[in-house]
C-alpha cells in the first residue's frame, strides 16, 4: 500500500469515527442488546432522532461553518488553540440535548451515555487548554468503558465486542498519528480518559 492510499484509509477512519458518534451508537447498542428492545419501535427512533440532531448534525454543521467563517482548513482547525471554540460548541449542543432528554422524562439510564460524552468533551477541552489530546481516541475509549460497564450491569461476556473495538480504537489512533494530528501520548491519554469516563459514569 503507497504512502497515499495510508493516508486516505487514515481519513476515513477519522471521518466514520468521529467522536460525536458515541451517544448515538451507543444507544442503538443499548436498544438492540439489552431489555430496552422492546419498547416501541417509534419511541426509539424518536430518541435516536433526537440524539443525532443535537450529538452529530448540529455540532457538524456549526463547526463547518465556524471553519468556513475563519477561512481554516481542517488541518489548520485541529491546532490546540484553534480548537476551544469548537470544544464550546459541541458541549453546548450536548447539554441542550441532555436538558431535552430530562424535559421529555426520557429514562436516566438512556442518558447517561449522553452524560459520559457530555463530561469526556469537557474533560478533552478542559485538558486541551495546556494540552492537545485526541477527542477521536476518548470517544471510542468512553465506548469501550459503557461495554465495560453494561457486560456488568446485564451480566454477559463482552470478550469478543471487546477484541472488536480496541481493533477499532487502535485504527482510529493510528489514523491520527497518521494525518499528524496527535502524538502516541495525546492519542493513548484521550484513551484512557474516555475508558475511565464510560466505565464510572455508566456503572
Amino acid at each position: 500500500m503507497n504512502e497515499k492510499n495510508i493516508i486516505l484509509a487514515a481519513r476515513v477512519m477519522s471521518m466514520l469515527f468521529t467522536p460525536f458518534y458515541l451517544p448515538l451508537v451507543g444507544l442503538i447498542a443499548l436498544f438492540i442488546f439489552s431489555y430496552m428492545n422492546m419498547l416501541e419501535f417509534s419511541y426509539k427512533i424518536k430518541v435516536l432522532l433526537l440524539v443525532y440532531l443535537f450529538t452529530i448534525l448540529l455540532p457538524t454543521l456549526l463547526i463547518h461553518y465556524y471553519r468556513k467563517y475563519q477561512g481554516w482548513s481542517l488541518i489548520e482547525l485541529g491546532a490546540k488553540e484553534r480548537r476551544m471554540v469548537p470544544y464550546i460548541i459541541s458541549i453546548l449542543c450536548y447539554f441542550f440535548c441532555y436538558y431535552i432528554m430530562t424535559f421529555f422524562h426520557i429514562p436516566h439510564f438512556m442518558a447517561r451515555i449522553l452524560i459520559a460524552a457530555l463530561i469526556i468533551q469537557v474533560l478533552c477541552a478542559l485538558i486541551n487548554v495546556w494540552w492537545k489530546i485526541s477527542t477521536h481516541t476518548a470517544a471510542i475509549g468512553g465506548f469501550t468503558g459503557a461495554l465495560l460497564a453494561f457486560s456488568v450491569i446485564f451480566a454477559f461476556n463482552p470478550i469478543w465486542w471487546l477484541c472488536l473495538v480496541l481493533i477499532i480504537a487502535g485504527m482510529v489512533g493510528s489514523s491520527r498519528m497518521i494525518l499528524r494530528q496527535h502524538t502516541l501520548a495525546q492519542v493513548t491519554t484521550g484513551f484512557i480518559v474516555g475508558l475511565f469516563c464510560g466505565l464510572v459514569i455508566i456503572l
